[in-house]
C-alpha cells in the first residue's frame, strides 16, 4: 500500500514538472505555430491541440532530452494533419533561374522615380508584418515547414529533419525551394504597395 503511494506521489510529481517546464516553452511554440499556420487563430488552435496531445502523452516523453523538440514535432505533425485534411493542393509556380528575383525584379521595374533601384533598407521597409505573414503561407506546406524551424525556429537541419520526420537532404531541398518561393512572394508584395 505504502509503494503505490509513493509510486502515484512519484508520478504526480513528475507530471507537474513536466508541464511546467512545457508551458515555459508556449511562447516559443505559439512563435513557430505562428509561421505555419495561415492566420493567429489557427495558430492558437493549433497550440492547443499541441499542448493538449502532449498532456495526454507526457508519459511518452524521455525526461532530459529536447522538450522543445518534442513540443515542436507534435506541432509538425499535427500541422501536417490538419493540411491533409483541408486537401489543399499547393499552387506549382515555375521557379526563377536565379536566387536574386526580387532585386532582378525591382530593377527591371524601375521602382524608384529616377529608374534606380532601391537599396535593401527600403524594401525591407515596405514589407509589413502582414506582408511577410502572407508571402509565408503562400509557400507550399511541406517547404514553409523548413523555413519555419531552419530559419525561424533556428533549429540545425539535423534537427528540423527529426521534427520533420525526413532525410536531412531532403530538409536541405525542401529549405531551398521554399526560400525562393518566400522570395518571389516578398517580391510581388514589394511591387503591389509600390504600385499603390
Amino acid at each position: 500500500m505504502a509503494e503505490d503511494a509513493t509510486r502515484i506521489a512519484t508520478e504526480a510529481r513528475d507530471r507537474v514538472r513536466f508541464e511546467e517546464e512545457a508551458l515555459a516553452l508556449a511562447d516559443q511554440v505559439f512563435r513557430v505555430a505562428r509561421h505555419l499556420a495561415g492566420s493567429r487563430e489557427d495558430a492558437e488552435e493549433l497550440v492547443q491541440e499541441t499542448y493538449a496531445r502532449a498532456f495526454r502523452s507526457w508519459r511518452s516523453y524521455s525526461p532530459g532530452t529536447n522538450l522543445r523538440a518534442w513540443l515542436l514535432r507534435i506541432l509538425t505533425n499535427l500541422n501536417i494533419d490538419r493540411g491533409r485534411r483541408t486537401q489543399r493542393a499547393p499552387q506549382m509556380q515555375a521557379l526563377e533561374a536565379n536566387d536574386y528575383y526580387l532585386y532582378d525584379k525591382l530593377a527591371a521595374d524601375g521602382v524608384d522615380a529616377g529608374g534606380t533601384p532601391p537599396d535593401e533598407e527600403r524594401v525591407v521597409e515596405r514589407l509589413s508584418q502582414d506582408d511577410i505573414v502572407s508571402a509565408l503561407s503562400a509557400v507550399p506546406h511541406d517547404f514553409r515547414d523548413a523555413i519555419v524551424l531552419v530559419d525561424i525556429g533556428d533549429f540545425s537541419y539535423q534537427d528540423a529533419a527529426q521534427i520533420l520526420d525526413v532525410p536531412i537532404g531532403t530538409v536541405m531541398s525542401r529549405l531551398h525551394r521554399g526560400r525562393r518561393i518566400l522570395k518571389r512572394e516578398l517580391a510581388d508584395s514589394v511591387l503591389e504597395v509600390d504600385t499603390e
